[in-house]
């Protein structure tokens, strides 16, 4: 693609643009004119453009993670998290202010769940899709941009709920649903 891509195109107010860090190869949110330049995207966007403008040119897939090996006691995990307005945090690279109850969080949990299953039970489902896939648009975590992918973390890391869920999978395997301070998530064991 020649020059930069259209507000029509990303969902961006007028005069943002989506650019990729050097550092942590990650996309972001810059605004040339002014140089204010943000992780979260700026107020006044349409996120369901933005959405489908991020899945189709900043999807992970294909792209290493950063912590590439394994590390003894670590392991690696994905996960996909919805928000709700009790979350620490709650807002998102998605939605500025999120407003959703933990009840409509849970619930959009487990739709993605049964789109996960279905996956699982037959990758050519068309009504299927990957964690990694379902996390790059719908994730609440910055992490979404990796499909997810959180890297390794040891024992100590992440919080207590997520840490127990994660260590008790097997590689390949998606989580129940897993309440944290932070939202409502999915965690698929990776490595």
């Amino acid at each position: 693609m020649v020059g930069s891509p259209s507000a029509d195109q990303t969902g961006l107010p007028e005069g943002w643009e989506v650019r990729r860090s050097n550092t942590k190869n990650l996309p972001y949110y810059f605004h040339p004119a002014t140089k204010d330049s943000r992780w979260e995207p700026p107020a006044g966007t349409d996120p369901e453009k933005l959405k489908e403008y991020m899945a189709k040119y900043h999807s992970s897939k294909g792209v290493a993670p950063a912590n590439l090996g394994p590390q003894d006691g670590k392991i690696r995990c994905a996960h996909l998290l919805v928000k709700h307005r009790d979350s620490r945090r709650p807002a998102s690279w998605r939605e500025p202010r999120i407003t959703r109850s933990k009840d409509e969080a849970t619930a959009l949990i487990e739709e993605y769940r049964s789109v996960i299953k279905k996956y699982e039970a037959n990758p050519n489902d068309p009504e299927g899709k990957s964690l990694s896939e379902l996390a790059t648009t719908e994730s609440d975590c910055s992490s979404a941009r990796k499909g997810g992918d959180l890297g390794f973390f040891g024992r100590g890391d992440m919080q207590k709920e997520f840490e127990e869920a994660a260590f008790e999978l097997n590689k390949g395997e998606v989580s129940d649903i897993v309440y944290t301070a932070s939202g409502v998530h999915l965690i698929q064991r990776l490595e």
